[in-house]
């Protein structure tokens, strides 16, 4: 509840200080809003409120089926193995740990890749592939099931939702905004061509440096969840060991939608990363155990 009141007051004041922002640019120009954009800058406003909240609204709730269809994961409950039942007993082990109802436990056929997702904490979901488990530890395994674990405790994949809805509202409404000023206002707005023309390469343009912000935040969450597996298991040993089994391993692809949650990352870091390189994770964990 905390997070999605902070949602919607991110939103409101993300509209409020676009609203402020446009009115004073608007006023440097010897014009005003409603001269440029109309009486649809406000109803522009809502609609931008609005497709944010939804939008994040409806990834998290599908984002455990979807994932499920788009991985072919298929949930265990322990009684098809004993590396199935072990599997099982370790989330549990984990989830009680970390203050949590036991979430959903799956397989997927795949390169070494886990993943975890669902729009609650209590209600969650985490996968690993069938090469991760073939090619782990034991104890390694566990120390990957805490990472995701720890994605869940955080609440990872409800505030990435969020923060995408916040920066989807601010691509919709600057975008069209600046294309109205740009295309000379509301009456050569309506011939639509240039507008439209405008609008779409402003919302290219504005769609990737909002993806640099989402990525930043992902690599971030990677060291909290990276953390949260070395207190979990009270030593950052195990993920260390995990993390340096990754890089001899092909890692699996994951779709987009679950990238910032999988454990596999690259091995160089860049803007365009959602997980740090496997050095810097690797360093940072040895600088807890000094």
């Amino acid at each position: 509840m905390k997070r999605i009141l902070l949602f919607l007051a991110t939103n409101i004041a993300v509209m409020i200080t676009l609203g402020i922002i446009t009115n004073v640019l608007c006023a440097f120009l010897g014009t005003s809003v409603a001269e440029l954009v109309g009486p649809e800058y406000a109803n522009l406003a809502i609609f931008a409120f609005v497709y944010g909240i939804i939008g994040a609204f409806i990834s998290l709730l599908l984002s455990k089926p979807m994932a499920k269809f788009a991985c072919r994961a298929k949930v265990i409950d322990g009684s098809e193995g004993e590396a199935e039942r072990w599997l099982v007993a370790t989330v549990e082990d984990l989830a009680m740990r970390a203050n949590l109802k036991t979430p959903e436990v799956a397989i997927y056929p795949g390169a070494a890749n886990a993943f975890a997702t669902g729009a609650f904490k209590n209600h969650a979901l985490v996968a690993v592939s069938t090469d991760i488990m073939g090619q782990m530890t034991r104890e390694e395994l566990r120390a990957v099931l805490g990472h995701e674990m720890s994605h869940v405790a955080n609440g990872d994949m409800v505030t990435l939702a969020l923060v995408q809805g916040v920066l989807n509202a601010f691509v919709i409404f600057v975008s069209r905004v600046l294309a109205s000023m740009l295309s000379g206002g509301k009456e050569n707005r309506r011939g639509g061509g240039v507008y439209l023309l405008i609008v779409f390469a402003l919302e290219i343009a504005f769609g990737m440096l909002a993806s640099l912000i989402v990525f930043a935040f992902s690599r971030k969450r990677e060291y909290a969840a990276d953390a949260g597996s070395a207190n979990l298991l009270g030593s950052p040993a195990s993920m260390i060991a995990a993390l340096r089994r990754l890089g001899n391993l092909q890692p699996g692809v994951l779709p987009n939608s679950l990238k910032a949650f999988g454990i596999a990352g690259g091995k160089k870091t860049s803007i365009w990363s959602t997980h740090p390189s496997l050095e810097d994770r690797i360093a940072a964990l040895e600088g807890r155990a000094v």
